[in-house]
């Protein structure tokens, strides 16, 4: 897909399994099974996708996955699957090497999707898994990376970010902003504090990369919300004011969680917002 100079892809870097009542929170499992089964476990499937950015001389990854630094003990209990996925093959697929990254922005830092923003060598050191490349954050949330609540430090693992900072690849943002051209990024606080979402558009087509607001087209109407989220009620309000905008500009929102779709446009049905028709990235 083209959006202004831009080429976006998507990255699959994996699969991987969540309890299914977390994900959906206060929906009962009888409506959310129907679109998202779950397994003996409980556990639903998750995608683990991030977009891909090309242009303007710049190769633009948003979120890393979870990475090969899990020990073997949460490898199984989140069943992360690279069969048929990995960051290397999408790699491959594009023709393209970690060094030709240049820009990662991580939409916050939970390990399944700042995992893979930094690997352990030999020697078990951590460095950046993309050495070129500048890594982008919300300042809140770093901070809060650093400092989790007991309710939600188990999402958060430090390799996965501190060695970024340290090497002095890490951007801390401030605020939303436009971060490229046409490449815009949103802080929100529902899901966690300072998470951001990516948008990118050319003034006629909109892209959002809906990280963990909308993590599936499942979670589109404005009930469906996780479990995890910190403050449910702001989520609510902050799709509250994204999705009418989406309606009305016709935008597509990607989908990093989604193990059936990449991307859809949203549509109001006269009660509340659902998944659209499917777009192919």
């Amino acid at each position: 897909m083209k959006i202004g100079p831009y080429e976006l892809f998507a990255f699959e870097h994996g699969r991987f399994k969540l309890d299914g009542g977390a994900m959906f929170g206060v929906v009962p499992k009888v409506l959310w099974q129907k679109t998202n089964p779950a397994d003996e476990k409980n556990r639903i499937d998750m995608a683990l996708r991030s977009l891909l950015i090309i242009g303007n001389g710049k190769v633009i990854l948003v979120d890393t996955g979870i990475g090969s630094k899990l020990n073997e003990k949460l490898m199984t209990i989140y069943g992360v699957d690279y069969s048929q996925y990995s960051t290397g093959k999408s790699l491959e697929k594009m023709g393209l090497k970690p060094e030709d990254v240049t820009d990662v922005i991580l939409t916050h830092l939970h390990f399944d999707h700042a995992g893979g923003a930094t690997v352990a060598d030999k020697s078990g050191a951590v460095q950046a898994a993309f050495p070129n490349a500048t890594y982008y954050i919300q300042k809140g949330q770093y901070a809060w990376g650093k400092k989790p609540s007991e309710r939600d430090r188990a999402s958060f693992f430090p390799e996965n970010y501190v060695p970024l900072q340290q090497a002095g690849q890490l951007v801390q943002l401030e605020e939303s902003q436009e971060l490229f051209p046409g490449i815009e990024v949103r802080k929100l606080f529902g899901h966690t504090p300072s998470m951001q979402i990516v948008r990118v558009t050319d003034g006629s087509k909109t892209l959002l990369y809906c990280a963990d607001l909308i993590p599936t087209a499942s979670h589109i109407p404005l009930p469906w919300i996780m479990a995890y989220d910190l403050n449910p009620l702001l989520t609510l309000e902050e799709k509250k004011q994204i999705l009418p905008t989406a309606v009305k500009e016709n935008w597509i929102l990607m989908f990093e969680h989604d193990p059936f779709r990449a991307a859809t446009k949203v549509i109001h049905d006269g009660k509340d917002y659902r998944m659209g028709e499917e777009v192919s990235l």
